[in-house]
C-alpha cells in the first residue's frame, strides 16, 4: 500500500461525513436558491478541508448555478484543473423519501454517484497532496451548477480554465472502475409543426393536421440513426392537438442525437434542415442545436491516460478505460485538443435513477489514484 493509499484509507470516515453533508444539500439544476446555498457551503467546506485558497473566484451563472474556481499553489511548475458539478437531476424534496443510507458498503442517495462523491474525492486528493508533502503542480478546482442541463452558463468558464493545464481531470463516476476516455457528442433539437385547425367531424377536409404531419416527419428523423458510425437518434416528448375531434393546429417533439464522429454533425444538420411536411399547409420550425461535441481521444489525452495507468500500477491497480454514450464537461475540453481524463469519480452506478449508488471501498482507492496522477505531473 502506497503512502497515499494508506492516508486515504484512514481519512475515509471523515470523507463519508463530508459526502453526506454534500448529499443532504439538495441542489437541483433548476432551483437557483438551493444551488446558491450549496455553493456557499462548498466554498466553506473546501477552505476548511484544504485551507484558505490562494485564489477564489465566483462567477455569476445568471438563472443557472454559479461557477466557483479555487486555486492552491503547488510545489512544481504548471497547474492541473479538477472539474466537478454540484447540481443534480433530483428535485427538491427527494431526500424526504430517499434519505442517505449505507448498506453493506453501498451508499444510496440522490446525487451520490452523479456526482457528489467525485467532489469529495477531488478535494480530499488535494488535501492529501499537501498533508503528505508530495510534489505537485498547482491545483485549480472548478465547481459548476448547470452540467445536468448542458453547462449553458459554465461552458465558457470551463474552456477558459482548462487553457494551459498540464491535465484536466473530471470527476464523473467511473464505468465499473474504468476511467472514461471517449464520450458521444449530444444534439438536442425541438421540431414544431403548425397546421390548420378544423372540426374533425363536421369539416374533415378543411384542416391540416400538425399531428399527422409531425408523425410522418418523426419516421424520417428516426432513419437518421447510423449505429455503424456511432450515431443514435431518439424522438421523445411528443405532444400536440387540443382534442380528439379537432384537427390539430400544433404538435411538437424533442429529438436527442448522439454522435461519436464529429463529421456526423454536418450530416444530421443537413438532414434536419431538409425536412418537409407532406401537407404543404403545415409549416415546421426546428430549434435547438449541438449541446456538446464528442469527446474523441487526442494525443494529449492518450498521454494522460498512460500517466494515469502508471500511477494505478504503483497502487496495484490495472486501470482500464472505456467509452460511453453520455456526455459531460470533459467533451468541451477534449474538443479543444487539451489533455483530459474523465470518470475519476466513484465506482458505482445508477445515474439519474433510483438505483443510484456509490461503493464505499473504492473511495480511498480513487482518491489515492488522483493524488498519484497529480503528483506524477511534478516530474
Amino acid at each position: 500500500m502506497t503512502p497515499a493509499s494508506a492516508w486515504a484509507s484512514q481519512a475515509l470516515p471523515t470523507m463519508l461525513d463530508d459526502l453526506r453533508r454534500l448529499v443532504e444539500l439538495e441542489s437541483p439544476s433548476d432551483d437557483k436558491r438551493l444551488l446558491d446555498r450549496t455553493l456557499d457551503e462548498i466554498g466553506l467546506w473546501v477552505a476548511d478541508r484544504v485551507g484558505e485558497p490562494d485564489q477564489l473566484t465566483r462567477h455569476d451563472g445568471g438563472q443557472h448555478g454559479d461557477v466557483l474556481e479555487v486555486a492552491y499553489r503547488g510545489t512544481a511548475p504548471g497547474f492541473v484543473l479538477l472539474v466537478g458539478h454540484y447540481d443534480t437531476v433530483w428535485p427538491a424534496g427527494t431526500l424526504a423519501g430517499w434519505p442517505w443510507r449505507i448498506d453493506d458498503g453501498v451508499i444510496s442517495a440522490p446525487g451520490v454517484f452523479d456526482m457528489k462523491t467525485g467532489l469529495v474525492q477531488a478535494v480530499w486528493a488535494v488535501r492529501g497532496l499537501r498533508e503528505l508533502g508530495l510534489p505537485h503542480p498547482s491545483v485549480h478546482l472548478l465547481f459548476n451548477g448547470d452540467e445536468e442541463i448542458g453547462s449553458l452558463a459554465s461552458r465558457e468558464r470551463i474552456e477558459a480554465a482548462s487553457e494551459g493545464a498540464l491535465a484536466n481531470l473530471v470527476f464523473e463516476g467511473a464505468v465499473d472502475g474504468a476511467v472514461k476516455t471517449s464520450r458521444k457528442g449530444v444534439g438536442i433539437f425541438h421540431l414544431t409543426a403548425t397546421g390548420v385547425e378544423a372540426h374533425a367531424g363536421l369539416d374533415p377536409t378543411a384542416g391540416a393536421s400538425a399531428v399527422h404531419a409531425l408523425a410522418g416527419l418523426i419516421t424520417e428523423i428516426a432513419t437518421l440513426g447510423a449505429p455503424e458510425r456511432g450515431t443514435t437518434v431518439n424522438v421523445g416528448l411528443v405532444s400536440g392537438g387540443t382534442g380528439t375531434n379537432v384537427t390539430a393546429g400544433q404538435a411538437t417533439c424533442g429529438i436527442d442525437v448522439r454522435i461519436s464522429d464529429p463529421a456526423e454533425m454536418a450530416r444530421v444538420d443537413a438532414a434536419l434542415a431538409a425536412l418537409r411536411p407532406s401537407d404543404p399547409r403545415v409549416s415546421i420550425e426546428l430549434t435547438g442545436g449541438w449541446n456538446r461535441p464528442p469527446m474523441v481521444p487526442n494525443p494529449a489525452s492518450e498521454d494522460l491516460f498512460a500517466r494515469a495507468y502508471k500511477a494505478g500500477i504503483e497502487q496495484g491497480l490495472d486501470l482500464r478505460h472505456a467509452g460511453v454514450g453520455g456526455a459531460s464537461d470533459a467533451n468541451f475540453i477534449s474538443a479543444l485538443g487539451r489533455p483530459v481524463l474523465d470518470g475519476l469519480g466513484p465506482v458505482g452506478a445508477g445515474s439519474h435513477s433510483r438505483s443510484e449508488h456509490a461503493i464505499v471501498d473504492y473511495i480511498p482507492e480513487r482518491t489515492a489514484l488522483t493524488m498519484g496522477i497529480i503528483s506524477s505531473l511534478a516530474d
